[in-house]
This record gives structure tokens, C-alpha cells and sequence, in this order.
């Protein structure tokens, strides 16, 4: 007879979660503070914004093979082991005498954070019912957005503290240890729990004959994931360049901007409850659409008298759009996955979100140089109505349109 116990989202969710938010949290005390840094040791102004952007670029670069290494040894064990890449990447940027050695550690933490994440996405896709998928993974999504928001004003107390910005690296290495700890000091819930259905032979097929046999999936719906990707990391890059441009003080834009987030963050288990009751659609559609509108109504507010109150209405009218799609990506790479060996696919779909996020900031940085800001804001409006069409297409064809039915045929 079994000793599994049947799955319960509030037992799992200690052990699910909560290295989740350690690791996010000193992910988020930092990764602000790689421009200042990089300045401090010599780097243009250019190149510090590259050196932050390695974050993503190594998150790119390992989401394909971060599933290969889940599936080889396991999510506990990748966690650990991204935490302990963490650490090592911390320590590199902490004694970096130059900004090219500080590259090379934020590198190193775009591919932990790669593992980290997609370990977590394989444990849940591969261990939470189908009934609490979406709210599960919603959580999860939610926990990670907690974590970057705590983790900006800690690392401000660090730094009114010791008055180092440095000092706020050993924040990220503290909470890299803490999380290791948790994971083995706490159940393995891949034990506890039983897998809802046998490992498949998908797992030992590989990770590139997994590729090819999703192909159409992954070039279809994963377009459509790219576009949310590209829609995110265009609001998180464009609030505050629109903010800086109209005249808005850096005080207030945080304050607005962090209002914002908080919006943002407060619907993650809203945005679970819909997906799981009526469908992914029902927060699909409606999150793109509203990031969309959103984009094409800031576009003709530059110039307007009133632009201060139009950007504050704008920016939590896209919190909210944002909010509301909260673990969708996630919910649709479970739903697409194989049941036995998720993750070298999981690996491949979080490679295109991953994709338009890493694109999306250098095609509006772009359009601001040879055309405009408002320019800039109107296309990626356009994008996000796109985005919305695609998804609109293919989500009824690829991925359940109500929990209770099953896909169509691939």
C-alpha cells in the first residue's frame, strides 16, 4: 500500500515557496545596483547598462540546457546546486577589479537563476493536479514578484547601514544560503508526493529530439510567449524612461512605480483562480489586450498638459493588465509539457518568453533613438495586439481550454 499522500497545495507550499522567495529576494537586492557598481569600477555608461543586461542573457543561454540538467539530476538537487553558481557568481562580482570580471559574474547569475527557476517549474508541473495547476503556478509566479519587490528596499537599509552598495552582494549570498539550507532541511516534496503520472519516455529521449518533436508548438504558441515576454520587459523598461522624459522626479517615480508593483503583485492568485475555473484564455486575452491599449493610450499622452496624471492612470492600468496574466507562461509550458519528463521542454518554452524579454529592451531602445519615445510606446502597443491574436489562435488548439478537457491534438 502507498505512503504518498494525496497532494495538498498548503503542505507542499513551505517547501515549494519559500526558497523561491529567498532566492528573489537577494536576486532583487542586487541586480538594481549592477549599473552603480559597474560605474564604480570605470565602466561607460553604455557598457553598465550592457553588464546588467547579462542577467537576461544568461538566463537565454541557460534555459535549454537547465532543462537537460533538471532532468539528469533532479529539481532539489539543481536548486542547490544553482544557489551554490549563485554564491560563486556573487563572490566573482564582490572582487571584481574591473567591469568585464563583473560581467562575467552577472553571466553567471543569469544561468543560475535559469536553473533555479525552471527546477522549480518542473517540480510543479510534474507534481501539482491539473486542478491547482494554475493557482499553483500563479503562487509561484507571484513569489518571485514578491521577492523583487521586498528585495530593492532591503537592499536600501543595507546600504543607509553600511553605506557600501557592495555590501548589498552578501544580501544575495545569505539568501542563496538560506535557501540551500531549506532544501535540505525540509521534506523533498518530490518524495511526499506522488507523481501524477509514470516517467515517460520522453525524458530519456533527449533534449533536442524533445525540441524537434514540439517543433510546431514551440514556433507557434512559443510566439505567442515571446510577445508576452517582449510586453513585460517593455513596461518595466519604458515606465521609467516616460517618467524621466515628462519631468517626473526620481522620488516620485519610484513611489509610483513601486505603487504599481504592488498592484502587479497583489493579483498573482487572482489571476490562478480564472485560469483554473474557466480557462487560460479568460487571463490570456485580457492581460494582452490591456497591455496593448495601455501602450497605444501612454503613446499620445507625451505632450498633453495633463501627462503627469495620464502616466500615473496609465501605469496602473498595465499593473493591473500585468497582474491579471500573472503564471500564464508557466500554466501554458505545464499544460504543453509531457507528462513524464517535462523539463528539457520547459527548458525550450522558457527559452522564448526568455527571448522577447532579452529583445524587446534593445528594439525600443532603438526606436528611441531613431524615432521617439512616444513612437516607441505606439508600436509595442500594436505588438501587444498582436500578441493577443496569436495567443487567441493557438492557445484552443495547443493547450486545454478549460482544465477539464483535454488539448487538441498536436
Amino acid at each position: 500500500m502507498s505512503t504518498e499522500r494525496p497532494f495538498s497545495l498548503r503542505g507542499v507550499a513551505l517547501a515549494a515557496f519559500l526558497p523561491t522567495l529567498l532566492f528573489s529576494i537577494g536576486e532583487g537586492a542586487m541586480i538594481p545596483l549592477i549599473p552603480l557598481v559597474a560605474d564604480g569600477l570605470g565602466a561607460s555608461l553604455a557598457f553598465a547598462g550592457f553588464i546588467a543586461a547579462m542577467v537576461m542573457v544568461g538566463e537565454l543561454v541557460g534555459d535549454i540546457p537547465s532543462g537537460a540538467i533538471v532532468s539528469r539530476i533532479g529539481e532539489r538537487n539543481s536548486m542547490i546546486g544553482a544557489s551554490l553558481l549563485a554564491i560563486i557568481a556573487v563572490l566573482v562580482c564582490i572582487v571584481a577589479p574591473n567591469p568585464v570580471v563583473l560581467l562575467v559574474g552577472i553571466f553567471l547569475i543569469g544561468l543560475a537563476t535559469a536553473v533555479f527557476a525552471l527546477a522549480r517549474h518542473a517540480f510543479m508541473t510534474s507534481y501539482v493536479p491539473v486542478a491547482y495547476r494554475a493557482r499553483a503556478l500563479s503562487t509561484l509566479g507571484g513569489v518571485f514578484r514578491a521577492g523583487w519587490f521586498v528585495g530593492p528596499f532591503l537592499a536600501a537599509g543595507v546600504i543607509h547601514l553600511t553605506g557600501s552598495t557592495t555590501a548589498v552582494f552578501w544580501v544575495f549570498i545569505v539568501c542563496c544560503v538560506a535557501a540551500a539550507v531549506v532544501l535540505m532541511l525540509l521534506p523533498d516534496p518530490t518524495i511526499t508526493f506522488a507523481k501524477p503520472a509514470p516517467v515517460a519516455a520522453v525524458e530519456t529521449a533527449g533534449l533536442f529530439s524533445t525540441i524537434w518533436r514540439y517543433r510546431g508548438v514551440l514556433l507557434r504558441l512559443g510566439t505567442g510567449a515571446g510577445l508576452v515576454g517582449a510586453m513585460r520587459a517593455t513596461r518595466t523598461v519604458l515606465l521609467p524612461l516616460w517618467a524621466v522624459s515628462i519631468g517626473i522626479n526620481e522620488p516620485d517615480t519610484a513611489l509610483i512605480i513601486g505603487i504599481a508593483g504592488g498592484i502587479d503583485f497583489a493579483l498573482f492568485y487572482a489571476s490562478g483562480q480564472i485560469m483554473d475555473r474557466f480557462g487560460r484564455m479568460w487571463t490570456a486575452i485580457p492581460s494582452m489586450i490591456g497591455l496593448g491599449v495601455g501602450m497605444l493610450a501612454l503613446a499620445f499622452t507625451h505632450d498633453l498638459p495633463e501627462n503627469v496624471a495620464w502616466f500615473i492612470a496609465v501605469a496602473m492600468f498595465l499593473s493591473v493588465a500585468n497582474g491579471i496574466g500573472s503564471g500564464l507562461l508557466m500554466t501554458l509550458g505545464a499544460d504543453l509539457a509531457p507528462a513524464g519528463g517535462p523539463a528539457p521542454f520547459l527548458g525550450a518554452w522558457r527559452f522564448t518568453a526568455d527571448f522577447g524579454s532579452a529583445a524587446a529592451p534593445l528594439a525600443v531602445a532603438a526606436m528611441i533613438a531613431l524615432l521617439s519615445l512616444s513612437v516607441a510606446s505606439a508600436v509595442m502597443g500594436v505588438v501587444g495586439l498582436v500578441g493577443a491574436g496569436v495567443l487567441w489562435r493557438y492557445i484552443p488548439r495547443y493547450a486545454p481550454r478549460h482544465p477539464r478537457f483535454p488539448p487538441r491534438e498536436r
